[in-house]
């Protein structure tokens, strides 16, 4: 009776120290949530959940209907603003510059009458056969006429001179501002349609066909990688014994054979109590997360099922 509790207490001893160096966890994958940027119609969903996607798969298409007609309009600024400029560095058209050419000999023409109106009328106030009041009236329309020319030759010589430099800079910099409209458009527009961003699982599709999502909900649910990864806390007084790289046995419940993993994350900081909470004796019960990568061979291996990691 005596040798039969005694390998009983061994055997419970030895299987106490098996325990203590083992991390307990579950096989999970990134959980990537691919959010929706508007609100507006779910009008199409080309892959099923449960299929492996890749890279670049179409998952949710939104109606963009709205969004091609802010393009549209957003293009047709960029369009207006390329021919304001193109029009402000070629200057006037030659016709243009014809014209004011015209006007301004039509107005050196004026003022040679008008001038020769003016010394008319003021001999004849000298011989007193006119009035003071028509002698000021003639003054005044030769200063018109003056007034005129003067007017019309400044036309000319901006004509001529071509845009100012200020101006094409205005003009350049209201073209650079459609054109970064545009782009924030188009932008707009691809985020209608949900690209898978990592190769993995379509896990969720919280959204029907025809519905309505709200803005800020997820739209489809990607788990990515091949494989999955081992989510572990390790005890405290094998914290400092581990590091990235490090090759792990890992156990998977409903697998008799243990996978080799490598440890790709630990945390530095525990997972529960504060390390200045506790004494000596508590400081064992800290436990700190990890990721232990399983080969890509495992990639058949669901999320959730529990694991154990054996600690060196």
């Amino acid at each position: 009776m005596r040798y039969l509790i005694c390998v009983v207490l061994v055997l419970l001893s030895a299987c106490d120290s098996r325990d203590e160096n083992v991390a307990l966890g579950t096989l999970e994958r990134d959980r990537i949530a691919h959010t929706a940027t508007v609100n507006e119609v779910v009008t199409s969903l080309p892959v099923a959940q449960g299929s492996l996607v890749s890279k670049g798969t179409m998952l949710v298409q939104l109606d963009d209907t709205q969004q091609k007609a802010r393009i549209a309009k957003a293009e047709a600024e960029v369009v207006q603003a390329e021919v304001n400029l193109e029009k402000l560095r070629n200057g006037a058209r030659e016709e243009e510059v014809a014209a004011a050419r015209a006007r301004v000999a039509g107005a050196k023409a004026a003022l040679v009458e008008s001038e020769a109106n003016y010394k008319r009328a003021k001999n004849l106030v000298k011989r007193k056969l006119s009035s003071q009041a028509s002698l000021d009236q003639s003054l005044a329309a030769r200063d018109a006429a003056l007034a005129n020319l003067q007017t019309a030759q400044e036309h000319l010589r901006e004509l001529t001179n071509g845009t100012r430099e200020e101006d094409l800079r205005i003009a350049e910099a209201s073209l650079d501002a459609v054109i970064a409209i545009l782009a924030s458009e188009n932008k707009k527009l691809a985020d209608l349609t949900i690209i898978a961003t990592r190769d993995g699982i379509l896990d969720n599709l919280p959204w029907n066909l025809g519905e309505r999502v709200s803005s800020g909900s997820p739209l489809a649910i990607v788990l990515a990688g091949k494989a999955p990864y081992a989510r572990i806390y390790v005890p405290e007084p094998y914290r400092v014994k581990i590091k990235v790289g490090d090759k792990m046995a890992v156990h998977v419940d409903g697998l008799e054979q243990a996978i080799t993993g490598e440890l790709r994350w630990v945390s530095s900081e525990p997972a529960f109590s504060p390390y200045y909470a506790l004494n000596q004796d508590e400081r064992s019960r800290l436990m700190y997360l990890a990721e232990v990568q399983l080969p890509d061979s495992e990639a058949h291996l669901p999320n959730g099922v529990p694991a154990q990691v054996e600690l060196p």
